[in-house]
């Protein structure tokens, strides 16, 4: 595997707090079913922009991790 077919796990995002920030922005006034649905479709965008199958798969695995929390 070449680092492009691996999963990144550590801080990598331009500005996190501003895109939390924004995250936040997107739910803003947003029911549960709905900031559920943004959620879901922001997932679907993300993982077609991402487009590998084998990096999706670590991407569920590590979020599978912390089901009990």
């Amino acid at each position: 595997m070449n680092h492009q077919d691996q999963l990144i796990l550590t801080p990598n995002i331009d500005r996190a707090d501003d895109f939390y920030a924004d995250l936040l922005s997107a739910h803003e006034g947003l029911s549960k079913p709905e900031s559920d649905a943004l959620n879901a479709r922001l997932v679907l965008v993300l993982a077609n922009h991402i487009g590998d199958r084998g990096v999706l798969k670590q991407a569920l695995a590590a979020a599978a991790l912390n089901k009990g929390e």
